[in-house]
């Protein structure tokens, strides 16, 4: 009986023991999350999506995507039915979307009467500057809308983001009479992919944007970019986050009530 005692009163403190253990680590995951970062990716060239999203799952974290019909490194485009699959994947893991035009429009300059210049990179029209009015512009922001719908049976976020970032007081107003909010980054949150990795290695680009990133930063990167060699993803993605999360940041979805840097451009 004794020994049955004995037996009893190790199980129960090994049990409480336990029990603590995982109160204490629990406790302490939610307390050290006391900062928000937002992560964004623009389409680009699609060449590290499905790597985008693995470390997104492996971390157990949310982004936003702006989607853009961009030509892809397989020769079709981003919003072809080939990709479907990979959209419908994101929108089932709660991921949340925007629109980044779909041809992917650069702003050029303001026009008269309120319109815009811009230049599309695809579509019919690629190459061309052409003069947008309210109509025009906001048809374009809702195409992708309209076919992301088509792809997933769920509507984006009310967000969009201009190709580099670059805008004016008007283009950004032609969006919100559209009902469609403009997203840009933070400075510290230009993540740097797109930039040539023999002037801005790996290395370089984890360490400062490990450094610099704020609480209510929105950062931009994209799912694959032609201009550089040495691909930022998966070398920086998955131990930025990492640094991340050692910093104390959650990851947070756009829109948000209270953003840091809406429309920064880099």
């Amino acid at each position: 009986m004794k020994r049955n005692h004995i037996v009893y009163r190790i199980v129960y403190l090994t049990a409480a023991l336990l029990l603590g253990c995982f109160s204490f680590g629990s406790s302490a995951q939610t307390s050290s999350c006391n900062k928000t970062v937002y992560l964004t990716f623009d389409t680009g060239n699609m060449s590290v999506a499905h790597q985008v999203d693995e470390i997104l799952k492996r971390q157990n974290i949310k982004a936003t995507f702006f989607l853009a019909n961009e030509k892809t490194y397989r020769g079709d485009f981003a919003l072809d039915d080939a990709w479907k699959p990979f959209w419908q994947e994101l929108a089932k893991e709660g991921h949340h979307f925007g629109s980044h035009t779909y041809d992917h429009l650069y702003f050029v300059k303001d026009g008269p009467k309120g319109e815009v210049f811009e230049k599309s990179q695809f579509g019919p029209k690629a190459g061309m500057t052409v003069l947008y009015n309210e109509a025009a512009m906001c048809k374009e922001i809702r195409r992708v809308d309209q076919r992301f719908q088509e792809m997933t049976n769920q509507p984006l976020q009310k967000i969009w983001r201009a190709p580099g970032g670059k805008t004016s007081p008007t283009l950004i107003r032609m969006g919100e009479m559209c009902g469609y909010q403009h997203i840009g980054w933070a400075p510290a949150g230009f993540l740097g992919d797109e930039l040539p990795s023999d002037k801005y290695p790996n290395a370089g680009l984890l360490q400062k944007a490990s450094r610099d990133i704020q609480d209510g930063d929105i950062t931009m990167a994209h799912l694959g970019i032609w201009s550089r060699k040495d691909p930022w993803v998966p070398a920086v993605l998955e131990q930025l986050i990492i640094n991340l999360k050692q910093r104390g940041f959650c990851f947070g979805l756009l829109p948000a009530a209270h953003k840091k840097s809406a429309d920064q451009s880099k």
